[in-house]
């Protein structure tokens, strides 16, 4: 079973909203914590942020978190609110032999949980993290972590895959 890592719009006009019930600073922290570890394990990471479509500009702050991405990481841009629609993710998993995709990242509600419906849809394992990732609303939040996820896979927190297997 190979794992890659998901990380979903982790781009500074995202990070800076009023999330809840994590930062999101918290969660870019713990995302980058992620990244590092699964790097060290020669395990894909794969970056993924959205650009407006239909616009001559995109708005401040729409790149990647400075120093997120690293040599070696997959980069997908997408223009719908899941990463799989109208992208080349599922050939860059399937390219790296990915069966199980652990998803992290903002907003909880939306992008990370867009994405992974579509991963189901595409045959792979999904595992949430589920401190890496915040909401709109804490309320959001949790009910996605408590009553949706667990339907899609398992929901874990980043201390889960920092601990030495």
């Amino acid at each position: 079973m190979a794992s890659a890592l998901i990380l979903v719009d982790l781009m500074p006009r995202i990070v800076a909203l009023p999330l809840a019930p994590h930062s999101g600073d918290e969660v870019l922290a713990r995302c980058r914590e992620l990244a590092a570890a699964f790097r060290a394990d020669g395990r894909p990471v794969v970056l993924v942020r959205v650009e407006r479509p239909n616009v001559a500009e995109q708005p401040p702050g729409s790149g990647f978190a400075d120093g997120l991405v690293q040599a070696g990481d997959i980069v997908v841009v997408k223009r719908t609110v899941g990463a799989f629609h109208a992208t080349d993710l599922d050939e860059q998993l399937r390219g790296v032999g990915a069966d199980t995709l652990v998803l992290a990242g903002l907003v909880t509600t939306m992008g990370v949980e867009s994405t992974a419906r579509a991963a189901a849809d595409h045959g792979y394992r999904v595992e949430f993290v589920a401190d890496a990732m915040s909401g709109l609303a804490a309320d959001e939040h949790e009910f996605a972590v408590a009553r949706t996820f667990p339907r899609f896979g398992e929901v874990r927190t980043t201390a889960d895959y920092l601990r030495p297997a």
